[in-house]
């Protein structure tokens, strides 16, 4: 059985739908990849997360009345993309932004931590920022340790209030790191949805 197939995706559906990501606890183990090996290890990654992903993605799409749809298989020029680690020394950060900005773009992309926090580096915080509408930003700490993979909203998210479902807005950085280095990845799938229907 493929690992991903072990996952509670029902649990991981229902924190992405309330809070735009799910932290899956020491999903890489110990990672002591070189830089010889990143491009195959995510590439794997980024093949046995993406069917399962799509079909939220698709489900988000219906909810928000979208007429596009992913396909769930990954082309061949999706299973090649480049990828490279993301290396943050003492003082450096990673500013507010999101990867997705077109609304057929695919909502979601991994992150990972490969250097342990409080031992290899200190400050260097995963946040994400949800605007909803008349409402005020809210930060959110992704608490990661070495070894976590977490799925992140790329730019917007369905979210059901009292009145029916409205459009989120999400946004990442990367606190300052404060000493250290801080070793970690954000792996993007960079497809477009197709119109299907309307």
């Amino acid at each position: 059985m493929n690992r991903i197939d072990t996952l509670d995706w029902q649990s991981i559906r229902e924190e992405l739908d309330q809070q735009g990501f799910a932290v899956l606890p020491g999903f890489l183990g110990t990672p002591d990849w070189g830089r010889e090996q990143l491009p195959t290890q995510l590439n794997r990654l980024r093949q046995e997360f993406y069917a399962p992903l799509a079909q939220i993605a698709n489900q988000w799409n219906l909810i928000a009345e979208r007429p596009h749809a992913f396909s769930l298989q990954l082309s061949a020029s999706q299973r090649q993309e480049p990828s490279r680690l993301m290396c943050l020394g003492e003082d450096e950060s990673l500013a507010l932004g999101q990867d997705v900005n077109d609304e057929r773009g695919f909502p979601f992309q991994l992150a990972a931590l490969l250097s342990s926090p409080g031992q290899d580096f200190t400050g260097g915080e995963l946040v994400l920022i949800e605007q909803r509408p008349r409402m005020q930003s809210r930060p959110m700490v992704v608490p990661l340790r070495r070894g976590d993979l977490a799925i992140l909203t790329t730019a917007h998210r369905p979210f059901k209030g009292r009145k029916g479902y409205y459009r989120v807005t999400m946004k990442r950085a990367i606190s300052r790191v404060r000493c250290g280095e801080r070793v970690g990845f954000f792996l993007n799938f960079h497809c477009t949805s197709e119109r299907v229907h309307g």
